[in-house]
Protein backbone atom coordinates (compact mmCIF):
# COMPACT_ATOMS: atom_id res chain seq x y z
CA UNK A 1 0.00 0.00 0.00
CA UNK A 2 1.20 3.17 -0.96
CA UNK A 3 0.91 5.95 2.54
CA UNK A 4 2.15 8.89 0.81
CA UNK A 5 -1.29 10.75 0.15
CA UNK A 6 -2.20 10.23 3.81
CA UNK A 7 0.65 11.62 5.07
CA UNK A 8 0.25 14.63 2.74
CA UNK A 9 -3.83 14.73 3.96
CA UNK A 10 -2.41 15.06 7.49
CA UNK A 11 0.57 17.36 7.26
CA UNK A 12 -1.88 19.74 4.78
CA UNK A 13 -4.35 21.16 7.12
CA UNK A 14 -1.82 22.11 10.26
CA UNK A 15 0.36 24.01 7.48
CA UNK A 16 -2.77 25.29 5.82
CA UNK A 17 -4.22 26.28 9.52
CA UNK A 18 -0.61 27.85 10.25
CA UNK A 19 -0.16 29.37 7.23
CA UNK A 20 -3.59 30.53 7.35
CA UNK A 21 -2.57 32.02 11.24
CA UNK A 22 0.14 33.99 9.93
CA UNK A 23 -1.18 35.82 7.34
CA UNK A 24 -3.95 37.10 9.77
CA UNK A 25 -1.52 38.09 12.32
CA UNK A 26 0.89 40.07 9.28
CA UNK A 27 -2.60 41.94 8.33
CA UNK A 28 -3.45 42.97 11.82
CA UNK A 29 0.63 44.18 12.41
CA UNK A 30 0.38 46.27 9.08
CA UNK A 31 -2.92 47.66 10.03
CA UNK A 32 -1.82 48.86 14.23
CA UNK A 33 1.77 50.33 12.14
CA UNK A 34 -0.65 52.18 9.16
CA UNK A 35 -3.13 53.23 12.51
CA UNK A 36 0.07 54.63 14.39
CA UNK A 37 1.63 56.42 11.24
CA UNK A 38 -2.08 58.36 11.48
CA UNK A 39 -3.66 56.73 7.98
CA UNK A 40 -6.90 54.20 8.28
CA UNK A 41 -6.41 50.50 9.15
CA UNK A 42 -7.86 48.77 6.23
CA UNK A 43 -5.52 50.89 3.57
CA UNK A 44 -3.15 48.07 4.10
CA UNK A 45 -4.90 45.38 2.81
CA UNK A 46 -5.75 46.85 -0.74
CA UNK A 47 -3.57 45.80 -3.26
CA UNK A 48 -1.16 48.79 -4.95
CA UNK A 49 -2.70 51.37 -2.73
CA UNK A 50 -1.14 50.05 0.40
CA UNK A 51 2.57 50.58 -1.06
CA UNK A 52 0.86 54.20 -1.90
CA UNK A 53 -0.20 54.66 1.51
CA UNK A 54 3.32 52.84 2.59
CA UNK A 55 5.44 55.60 0.37
CA UNK A 56 3.30 58.49 2.09
CA UNK A 57 4.09 57.44 5.97
CA UNK A 58 8.05 57.50 4.96
CA UNK A 59 8.13 60.40 3.15
CA UNK A 60 8.95 59.18 -0.69
CA UNK A 61 6.67 60.56 -3.78
CA UNK A 62 3.84 58.57 -5.51
CA UNK A 63 5.89 57.70 -8.82
CA UNK A 64 8.11 55.36 -6.62
CA UNK A 65 5.40 53.07 -7.24
CA UNK A 66 6.79 52.62 -11.04
CA UNK A 67 10.40 52.00 -9.30
CA UNK A 68 8.71 49.26 -7.83
CA UNK A 69 7.04 47.73 -11.04
CA UNK A 70 10.74 47.19 -12.53
CA UNK A 71 13.40 43.95 -12.01
CA UNK A 72 15.91 43.83 -9.68
CA UNK A 73 15.47 47.90 -9.19
CA UNK A 74 12.33 47.14 -6.99
CA UNK A 75 14.71 44.83 -4.64
CA UNK A 76 16.52 48.08 -3.88
CA UNK A 77 13.71 50.07 -3.36
CA UNK A 78 11.83 47.45 -1.35
CA UNK A 79 14.88 47.97 0.76
CA UNK A 80 15.67 51.96 1.23
CA UNK A 81 11.74 52.03 2.19
CA UNK A 82 11.98 49.31 4.66
CA UNK A 83 14.64 51.64 6.31
CA UNK A 84 12.73 54.52 5.75
CA UNK A 85 10.04 52.40 7.46
CA UNK A 86 12.06 51.99 10.70
CA UNK A 87 13.57 55.50 10.79
CA UNK A 88 9.90 56.76 10.24
CA UNK A 89 9.56 54.73 13.78
CA UNK A 90 12.62 56.14 15.39
CA UNK A 91 14.45 52.67 15.27
CA UNK A 92 17.72 52.21 13.89
CA UNK A 93 19.08 50.56 10.77
CA UNK A 94 19.91 47.28 12.70
CA UNK A 95 15.98 47.44 13.27
CA UNK A 96 16.09 47.75 9.13
CA UNK A 97 17.46 44.54 9.08
CA UNK A 98 15.18 42.39 11.65
CA UNK A 99 12.42 44.06 9.47
CA UNK A 100 13.65 42.45 6.37
CA UNK A 101 14.80 39.44 7.40
CA UNK A 102 12.49 38.26 10.38
CA UNK A 103 9.48 40.81 9.28
CA UNK A 104 6.65 39.20 11.21
CA UNK A 105 8.91 39.78 14.92
CA UNK A 106 10.08 42.91 13.68
CA UNK A 107 6.70 44.42 12.47
CA UNK A 108 4.75 43.27 15.52
CA UNK A 109 7.15 45.18 17.53
CA UNK A 110 6.29 48.51 15.49
CA UNK A 111 2.40 47.90 15.70
CA UNK A 112 2.60 46.47 19.48
CA UNK A 113 5.14 47.90 21.17
CA UNK A 114 3.90 51.31 22.86
CA UNK A 115 7.37 52.75 23.45
CA UNK A 116 7.41 52.67 19.72
CA UNK A 117 5.71 56.01 17.95
CA UNK A 118 5.70 57.69 14.24
CA UNK A 119 7.93 60.61 14.39
CA UNK A 120 7.17 61.48 10.55
CA UNK A 121 8.23 60.42 7.17
CA UNK A 122 11.78 59.38 7.70
CA UNK A 123 11.79 60.33 11.14
CA UNK A 124 11.93 63.98 10.43
CA UNK A 125 9.03 65.57 12.58
CA UNK A 126 9.82 69.17 10.63
CA UNK A 127 8.20 67.58 7.01
CA UNK A 128 4.69 68.22 6.83
CA UNK A 129 2.54 65.15 7.35
CA UNK A 130 -0.50 65.00 4.94
CA UNK A 131 -3.39 63.80 7.61
CA UNK A 132 -2.28 67.33 9.13
CA UNK A 133 -4.32 70.46 9.00
CA UNK A 134 -2.62 73.08 6.97
CA UNK A 135 -4.09 75.96 9.43
CA UNK A 136 -2.49 74.10 12.67
CA UNK A 137 1.29 74.01 11.18
CA UNK A 138 3.94 76.19 12.92
CA UNK A 139 1.42 76.74 15.91
CA UNK A 140 2.15 75.08 18.98
CA UNK A 141 -0.23 73.01 21.26
CA UNK A 142 -0.84 74.63 24.76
Amino acid sequence: MDYSQDYGAFFSVPFILFSLAVCVFTIICHWKVYQKAGYKGWECIIPIYNIYILLKIVGKPWWWLILFCIPFVNIIFAIWTTNLLSLSFGKSTAFTLGLIFLSIIFVAILAFDRTVIYRGPAGNPDVINPLDDINSIGKKAV
